[in-house]
């Protein structure tokens, strides 16, 4: 009995112990003076102020960044049977009328005065209809285009807002380094005043095939969909960029518009709506390694003058076919990309020293630019106008090859479905020949192809790699 009282007592004691455990937490609180200590408790100094430096950045430049959307107008591809009336019920259109689709678009911008000026991509608002503009209190404003530039995918917009405005402060962008913070804000898929953070991967990249005249920043601060036409920035919170694109097919590859081309375009864009640009009147080409070799250029660069505009500025300045751009107003030129965007920033009417690389020594001469704008009515130096009939383009043998013992002209494009096309002739291919006559340039070859032409035929003689080909082509 003893026994059985004191088994009770046990138990009793172990369910009055278990009433009076606390109950176990929710969750546990920090906040550094919660029930439980933060699980670092000492974050080193300089990534507080990182953090805190992000943060600083953005809500000093947030303000001044806006959300853009657009609706547009675009025309429907019809099927290849659009013209037959059996489909007309179908698609629309009855008579060959065009249909329209409207599209809507998001993009971001940011602005510059409290004149209400924006700046964006040209894509952004490009054939847009109506332009709504949201800014970070919510009001929103309808946008109009006051200039835009295709060539660089640089617009400006201004809205006519009643408040103060908010501005953003422009950097330098020639100032950039590889490896330096940068700062993205803009509008991604629709996701509001969105924020991401990487660093400047590369500066000039050019060749990407998305604008004109291209010296983009690369960054991986990621920009997606939306992202275009808001601002890129550094840890001060100045604009050193407008993001742009991006790499479809990878992951953290953004790339941006240097600001500093946005600071020359701009004004223009506000005053004229356009920008001007100047023009030498030269095509030109890149000097690979073994260009360089066969022109006795100790290195490859500069830019290789490959035709020249008749009447152009650089043919009154005495360039010539086979010339080597190494300077241009004292800079010196290491690519066609750096020579483009020189040219395009210089003012129209004023002299400048350009120097060249001609058959083995440096030649100074002076070229007076002009406005891009005069480029449209000008004509390549070269005789393609006379022997359009066959559909060819032609140029000079290049050094290399004459070096090689060749003689003729190089076909530098074929017209697609001309007679040169018809008959298979390709770009690259050395014609040696015009009706058994042989060709030693461009003015042999004119004269020939003019006397073909009254003839009602030509047998065209190719030199394709080392294989030599006859070409047969009649006037249909």
């Amino acid at each position: 009995m003893q026994i059985r009282i004191i088994i009770f007592l046990l138990m009793l004691a172990t369910v009055l112990s278990a009433c009076k455990k606390k109950e176990e937490a929710y969750f546990f609180e920090s906040n550094r003076k919660g029930t439980a200590e933060a699980p670092v408790k000492e974050v080193p100094k300089d990534i507080l102020a990182t953090q805190q430096a992000f943060a600083t950045v953005v809500k000093s430049v947030n303000p001044a960044v806006v959300n853009i959307s657009t609706v547009s107008k675009k025309k429907l591809v019809q099927p290849f049977f659009e013209m037959s009336p059996f489909f007309d019920d179908f698609f629309g259109g009855r008579g060959g009328t065009p249909q329209y689709r409207r599209e809507n678009s998001l993009g971001s911008g940011f602005i510059i005065n409290r004149d209400g000026y924006i700046i964006t991509n040209d894509h952004v608002v490009r054939d847009a209809e109506s332009i709504q503009v949201k800014l970070s209190n919510e009001n929103v404003y309808s946008g109009k285009v006051v200039g835009s530039d295709p060539k660089t995918d640089i617009a400006v917009i201004k809205i006519n807002a009643k408040e103060q405005l908010p501005v953003a402060v422009l950097g330098d962008s020639d100032k950039l380094q590889v490896g330096q913070w940068a700062i993205a804000i803009g509008n991604p898929f629709g996701l509001d005043r969105t924020v991401t953070v990487g660093v400047v991967s590369a500066t000039g990249r050019s060749n990407m095939g998305i604008e004109t005249y291209e010296n983009f920043i690369q960054t991986d601060a990621s920009i997606n969909p939306g992202n275009s036409g808001g601002p890129l920035l550094n840890v001060y919170g100045e604009v050193i960029g407008i993001n742009t694109a991006i790499v479809a097919a990878g992951q953290g590859i953004g790339f941006a518009i240097p600001i500093n081309m946005a600071k020359r375009a701009v004004p223009q864009l506000i005053k004229k709506g356009i920008v001007s640009r100047g023009w030498l009147g030269v095509s030109i080409q890149p000097v690979t390694e073994e260009i360089a070799q066969s022109f006795g250029l100790k290195r490859a660069q500069g830019a290789l003058v490959s035709d020249i505009m008749a009447g152009s500025p650089a043919a009154k300045a005495g360039l010539r076919q086979g010339d080597i751009i190494t300077r241009l107003a004292g800079k010196e030129i290491k690519s066609v990309q750096q020579l483009q965007l020189l040219v395009a920033d210089m003012p129209a009417g004023s002299p400048v020293e350009i120097e060249v690389f001609r058959e083995g020594r440096a030649i100074k001469l002076s070229i007076v630019p002009a406005s891009a704008d005069s480029a449209a009515g000008a004509k390549p130096k070269s005789v393609e106008t006379e022997t359009a009939w066959v559909g060819l383009s032609v140029e000079e043998l290049p050094r290399d090859l004459r070096l090689k013992g060749l003689q003729g002209v190089v076909v530098t494009s074929v017209e697609p479905g001309s007679l040169a096309a018809d008959s298979g002739i390709q770009q690259g291919d050395v014609i040696v020949s015009v009706n058994q006559r042989r060709i030693a340039g461009v003015n042999d070859y004119a004269k020939a192809m003019k006397d073909a032409e009254k003839k009602g035929s030509v047998a065209l003689l190719v030199r394709r790699g080392d294989a030599s080909i006859y070409f047969a082509i009649r006037i249909k």
